[in-house]
């Protein structure tokens, strides 16, 4: 008898201890589906600032854009008047037109190297790959092979960023 007092306090004690447990659990389920809630707002709001981060960003890119465009074109715009100036003297002395010409060309390339693009018209200099494009290759017996002898069209930049490669005629031993 003992042993079924002792089996039926044993009974009773799991009982109430299940029973705790399950009183337990639920509290527990309902802070489970509150902090879910929580987690899945604080993700939409997340979500939301990346959305306006992104949307912030592409305004801010574009404001960049047009204004570096503005900047290069005002820096352009002295070269413009120049060159209407030299069309307005165009019927007086040739000479005085051609030099013109190429005070303003000169002014262009001053433009072009303020940007980071300086140019490269360089003869006598060995090719180099990064700077140079062979449009023709000629025998010259006294310069050392791939010695740039003429430069075709001049080229703007530097190694790692360049508007265009200068087009040049270089070296080779004879034969």
């Amino acid at each position: 008898m003992e042993r079924s007092a002792d089996h039926s306090t044993n009974e009773s004690a799991t009982e109430s201890a299940t029973d705790e447990d399950r009183t337990e659990t639920a509290p527990d389920r309902t802070d489970t589906g509150a902090e879910l809630a929580q987690l899945e707002d604080r993700w939409r709001r997340a979500l939301a600032d990346l959305d306006n981060l992104r949307k912030r960003v592409a305004k801010d890119l574009e404001r960049a854009r047009a204004a570096e465009v503005a900047r290069v074109s005002a820096a352009w715009l002295p070269v413009l008047d120049n060159l209407e100036l030299a069309l307005a003297h165009a019927g007086s002395d040739p000479q005085a037109v051609v030099e013109g010409v190429k005070a303003i060309r000169d002014q262009a390339v001053q433009v072009l190297a303020q940007f980071g693009f300086e140019r490269h018209d360089e003869v006598g200099v060995p090719f180099s790959p990064e700077l140079h494009e062979v449009v023709s290759v000629v025998a010259q017996p006294d310069l050392p092979s791939g010695t740039v002898i003429e430069v075709v069209r001049p080229g703007y930049g530097e190694d790692g960023r360049q508007l265009r490669p200068a087009s040049v005629v270089v070296s080779r031993p004879e034969g």
